[in-house]
């Protein structure tokens, strides 16, 4: 799986951003938010059952991740069509404020190292993706469990303080500040 500090690989795929078959379909890639945040979940399938309750829970946050400027996608291995049909056909997901990403080939999902090997889906991977497109945080859950959106949003929060955050850190509280004080001189009883 790659991992943190790793840049997030170079893509191209079809997505869906809207219900309209006029203007449903959209590319995106790499350069597409340059200069943003990028949110990117991947889900297994479409038209199952734990999938639209983490895509819901994102659409819920995504005015919060806007205010941070970041760009929430999804993505799986459905097609495009089918990605519009599940957003047609699901109440909780006709308004849909972000991008549907189709890795119908697999190969992003390949070179993340999140091809689920039994089921030929991706995993339940998310990552957050800085501006400069390097990779700042990965959390992947079994095909069975879904994740947290607030977590994905707090460990944003975090990472966008540049400074040291505790265990349960929430935005608005107190950092970890470091000084001279922390590292005295000498210790009693140290050498």
């Amino acid at each position: 799986m790659k991992g943190l500090g790793e840049s997030f690989p170079q893509f191209q795929l079809k997505a869906v951003v809207s219900n309209d078959m006029e203007t449903a379909f959209k590319d995106i890639n790499n350069e597409t938010y340059k200069g943003q945040w990028i949110i990117l979940f991947f889900y297994p399938k479409d038209f199952t059952f734990v999938c639209p309750t983490e895509i819901k829970g994102f659409a819920k946050l995504n005015s919060e991740f806007q205010d941070r400027d970041a760009q929430v996608l999804t993505a799986s291995v459905d097609s495009e069509f089918v990605h519009l049909a599940w957003r047609r056909s699901d109440e909780n997901l006709k308004d849909l404020p972000f991008p549907m990403l189709s890795d119908i080939k697999r190969e992003l999902s390949e070179e993340l190292g999140i091809l689920d090997p039994k089921e030929g889906v991706s995993q339940r991977a998310t990552y957050i993706i800085d501006p400069q497109g390097i990779i700042r945080f990965v959390y992947a859950t079994d095909l069975s469990v879904g994740r947290n959106p607030e977590e994905v949003l707090r460990i944003l929060d975090g990472l966008q303080t540049d400074e040291l955050c505790p265990c349960n850190w929430k935005k608005g509280e107190e950092t970890i500040q470091i000084s001279q004080q922390n590292f005295p001189d000498e210790i009693p009883g140290r050498f």
